[in-house]
């Protein structure tokens, strides 16, 4: 994902990547369990729409690198999915420690051939901000595995492409064109509607059974 915001924007590469929380939702099934309605796979199908407006295949616009994000984002569902899988097993702090040993051993055999550096002040500052927020952000995200159902946590991952709009806007001066915000308010859309769906069927009450017959001789 790194190379994909250098090639597409932030805005462009989150726009893709924002579909996975809908991937998580269409694998929670077959993976988790989980149950998935027809409703939740009306959004599911309605925000790939929105991705292909993004990517719009078979235009000259199209951009093989929004695959990759692609790519990256059905591997993120996966990731969250099975953090949920082992929440049942393993604590919080478990997985996430695990997770990043796994990070730090497979970056230590790459970076050695791509090493740049770092010798601003304000990048060594920057990218230590960037390790606190990283390491605040999965922990807090494997700890909501833990306490809910995969379908229910990823819908407020959508907010996430506010906030890189927000962002790259901002301190970037990225404006996306109308066919990726098209996409991205596609994608937006259908992930609101599965998080309300979500927040309604959680309020019904559960159905009241009445008690059986007092077994005789009591």
């Amino acid at each position: 994902m790194v190379v994909v915001f250098v090639k597409l924007g932030l805005i462009g590469a989150h726009a893709v990547f924002a579909v996975y929380p809908l991937l998580v939702a269409a694998l929670a099934g077959p993976v988790l369990g989980e149950y998935v309605g027809w409703r939740r796979g009306v959004a599911i199908l309605v925000g790939l729409a929105g991705v292909l407006v993004i990517l719009r295949p078979g235009f000259q616009v199209f951009s093989p690198w929004a695959l990759v994000a692609l790519i990256a984002a059905l591997m993120f569902a996966v990731y969250g999915l099975l953090t949920r899988l082992v929440a049942s097993v393993d604590g919080a702090e478990t997985s996430f420690f695990w997770t990043g040993v796994a990070a730090a051993g497979g970056l230590t055999l790459v970076a050695p051939f791509f090493w740049t550096p770092i010798t601003e002040p304000l990048d060594m500052a920057l990218m230590g901000v960037l390790c606190l927020t990283a390491i605040l952000g999965h922990f807090v995200l494997i700890k909501a595995y833990s306490l809910a159902e995969a379908g229910v946590i990823q819908p407020f991952s959508y907010f996430q492409l506010v906030f890189i709009g927000i962002i790259g806007y901002s301190l970037f001066g990225e404006r996306p064109d109308g066919w990726t915000l098209a996409g991205a308010g596609i994608i937006l859309s259908a992930g609101l509607y599965a998080l309300i769906r979500e927040a309604r069927i959680s309020r019904k009450p559960l159905p009241i059974v009445p008690p059986g017959p007092a077994p005789e001789g009591s």
